[in-house]
């Protein structure tokens, strides 16, 4: 039998008696409200009521446990389960969102919650297209088939103009590189205007492309006006480019999901703005939602990052990104390492995750090398050449010397 309800698992914190709470909740998010009403009989409640489970936990379980509580009074944690009639929401992303977290977190009720996980039903796999690209188009298009992405972000972020984009660029294609994209900052400015920048980059990728066979993957930031968004996607299309970049906390749902529709190139898919979103959302929750909804490659933050996030949450992420939502729409997706990332972190993340489906991007970690740029790639690609072989960072560096100056110059 097909499974016909939406289910929502939180983390609760309440001083109140938890299946008191749980029914507040329950009817706030379905067909209840403050006080009873006309019209709520026991058949439309039976029809369209939210129903809940709730059990004890520890405040202490697992890589994503949610914040203290923010106020003073004696709080308990609970594991509450919310279930809904598919009937009520349909196969609609956003109204999802607007039944799985709406007023919740506002409830007096509530001291804390978090959003742990989501489960859809089947039809939200027909409803979806889910990626177009994921791993298997991405390995294809940049022709990296044995071993994990190496990229970096165009840095400085902000101030460079197209020529001074291209020549970096240049380098980068010089040393190697698999990937690189635009900072999220860099978007379509006056002094770094997109079309622009986008000519001038593909000129010297499609130029090396056609000198060594393979072109290098570069996600040229959209974000902007929907029409806006298209209008640049046409130009990377055209101008023979393999990869386009979304912020999907500025695009929106309805925003992604249009642009998704118009879209022929692999979706790299920035989760900036993460941080006012985390204290409310596991994350496991939340790239569901843009997996469902057809990115190819997400952002999971990195080892030993410069953020506040632990290296357990940041694994979790990832491995999630390659974990089949459901045998109708796997919806697998490639992890995006970034973030205070150097050389010295690349077999960690290899032996953690178990895998090298991933990108792993270095903006300082290349860009900074005391080498130079073209030895700032060499280091990272020594790096990922001793984790797949199992040799220590070390040992690997007494024998190649940009990876040796690279663990001196960013850490062991």
């Amino acid at each position: 039998m097909r499974e016909t309800r939406i289910s929502a698992t939180y983390q609760l914190d309440t001083a109140m008696a938890p299946e008191q709470a749980a029914a507040i909740i329950a009817g706030e998010q379905s067909s209840g409200t403050f006080v009873p009403i006309p019209g709520e009989d026991e058949e439309l409640k039976a029809r369209a009521a939210a129903r809940f489970e709730i059990s004890p936990i520890s405040t202490e379980s697992g890589p994503d446990a949610s914040p203290p509580p923010v106020r003073g009074e004696a709080t308990h944690s609970y594991r509450l389960k919310l279930s809904w009639p598919l009937d009520n929401v349909g196969t609609s992303l956003p109204n999802l969102v607007a039944t799985v977290t709406g007023n919740l977190y506002e409830l007096k009720h509530v001291a804390a919650l978090r959003l742990l996980d989501i489960e859809f039903p089947e039809a939200f796999s027909y409803a979806y297209p889910g990626p177009a690209y994921g791993i298997a188009g991405t390995r294809f298009m940049s022709q990296v088939y044995d071993r994990s992405l190496i990229g970096t972000i165009i840095k400085p972020s902000v101030g460079l103009n197209p020529n001074d984009t291209a020549e970096l660029v240049e380098k980068l294609c010089q040393g190697g590189v698999d990937f690189i994209k635009d900072d999220e900052l860099q978007g379509d400015g006056p002094g770094c205007p997109f079309e622009d920048r986008a000519r001038a980059v593909m000129r010297v990728i499609n130029r090396h492309a056609d000198r060594c066979g393979r072109k290098v993957m570069y996600a040229f930031n959209l974000t902007g006006e929907l029409d806006e968004m298209k209008r640049r996607h046409d130009l990377v299309h055209a101008l023979g480019g393999t990869c386009v970049m979304l912020s999907l906390n500025s695009v929106g749902l309805a925003g992604f999901s249009a642009f998704r529709r118009h879209s022929r190139l692999p979706i790299h898919a920035h989760r900036n703005g993460w941080g006012y979103l985390c204290g409310g959302w596991s994350y496991i929750a939340w790239q569901k939602l843009w997996r469902l909804a057809g990115v190819d490659h997400m952002h999971v933050n990195g080892l030993d990052n410069k953020f506040k996030e632990s290296n357990e949450s940041v694994m979790a992420s990832a491995r999630e990104c390659l974990t089949p939502m459901s045998p109708e729409k796997p919806c697998v997706v490639m992890p995006v390492f970034s973030s205070g990332q150097s050389a010295k972190q690349v077999p960690r993340t290899l032996q953690l995750l178990g895998s090298t489906d991933l990108i792993y991007l270095a903006g300082g970690g290349i860009l900074a090398h005391p080498g130079g740029i073209v030895a700032g790639v060499s280091a990272l690609r020594q790096a990922s050449d001793a984790g797949m072989a199992g040799v220590p960072l070390a040992v690997a560096a007494n024998t190649h010397r940009e990876l040796r100056e690279a663990l001196e110059k960013f850490g062991h």
